[in-house]
């Protein structure tokens, strides 16, 4: 019969030796998961890497036990078994993807890191016939479930409730310079400025395939002019605005889905059906828009309103009257 999982082992093979091979090099792993993110904070959230170096600590101690074990039982050769070669095994984010998430996300992504090292101990406990290597396998477990305890108090020691909230409150502002205030500027110019050419060539040729391509082609290319305007006029290492790339990102694709949103009705054949679902949109469009103004960049709501649904309006009656001109 063939594997499911060709090159893999199930863990259900492996053997007692193996396993705890495996363990080492689990705990290594995760070891240096947890150094890899006391660096990529450190400059940020000085306090945060504290805890998450303290943990890597432990971490190292754990594989420093294990190996210990392992050494007692079957000699100094530990061989080379990583996660990646057990099939169904848990596997690890790179610090570098969760990282960009925010400091929730990465605080939640080490409580499934931990849920997960202590199921493996929980099953390793099985297969394990030596009194010691059971004995030791269930303290990590032990250890693992009480982890979230044991960053708790970490956190109490390096990260007491106003640095906590001081970090909280730069994450935060960090996530809207480089994801919020681009992403908005870019869906509120896909929205706004593409409204004229598309409801003008709808009006003008009451044809909806025409207008869809118009339409597709303002919001592809307001998104990669916008993408690439907010990439390159700023490196963000004087505005403190974050990655250009990112901001680049955030700016472009929601310029695109600004113009996709009243574009995409036009796929409708009958044109007034078409027309009547995208003003429909754009109003939903602009509405959004004022609520992720109020939401992130604290502008009154009813000012937002009035800013941009009022704007937008002005706009789509422009191209209306140009269009049936």
């Amino acid at each position: 019969m063939l594997s499911l999982f060709p090159g893999r082992r199930r863990f259900s093979d492996l053997s007692e030796k193996e396993v705890l091979a495996l363990a080492v090099s689990s705990e290594e792993d995760d070891a240096r998961v947890y150094s890899d993110y006391a660096q990529l904070l450190h400059a940020d959230y000085p306090d945060t890497a504290k805890v998450f170096e303290s943990m890597a600590a432990q971490e190292r101690g754990h594989a420093a036990n294990l190996t210990r074990e392992f050494e007692r039982r079957y000699g100094d050769h530990v061989p080379l078994l990583r996660r990646e070669s057990i099939a169904g095994y848990y596997s690890r984010r790179p610090p570098w993807v969760v990282v960009n998430l925010g400091l929730d996300r990465i605080r939640a992504e080490v409580g499934r890191m931990e849920d997960e090292s202590a199921n493996f101990y929980l099953q390793a406990q099985k297969k394990a016939t030596d009194p010691d290597t059971r004995k030791l396998l269930e303290d990590l477990y032990k250890v693992e479930l009480q982890h979230e305890d044991i960053a708790g108090s970490l956190a109490e020691r390096y990260l007491p409730v106003d640095k906590k909230k001081e970090e909280d409150e730069k994450a935060r502002r960090q996530f809207v310079l480089t994801w919020v205030q681009p992403g908005l500027a870019g869906l509120m110019d896909g929205s706004v400025s593409t409204l004229a050419p598309i409801f003008a060539t709808a009006f003008a040729t009451q044809n909806s395939h025409t207008t869809l391509l118009v339409g597709l082609a303002a919001a592809v290319g307001a998104g990669i002019s916008m993408g690439f305007t907010e990439a390159v006029h700023d490196d963000g290492v004087i505005s403190g605005r974050g990655s250009p790339l990112k901001r680049g990102i955030a700016s472009g694709v929601m310029t695109a889905v600004g113009g996709l949103g009243h574009a995409l009705p036009y796929i409708i054949p009958e044109f007034w059906t078409a027309t009547a679902i995208a003003i429909a949109v754009v109003f939903v469009e602009l509405w959004a828009i004022a609520f992720i103004q109020n939401r992130y960049m604290e502008t009154p709501f009813w000012r937002s309103v009035f800013q941009v649904v009022l704007g937008g309006a002005l706009v789509l009656a422009a191209g209306i009257f140009i269009g049936g001109s």
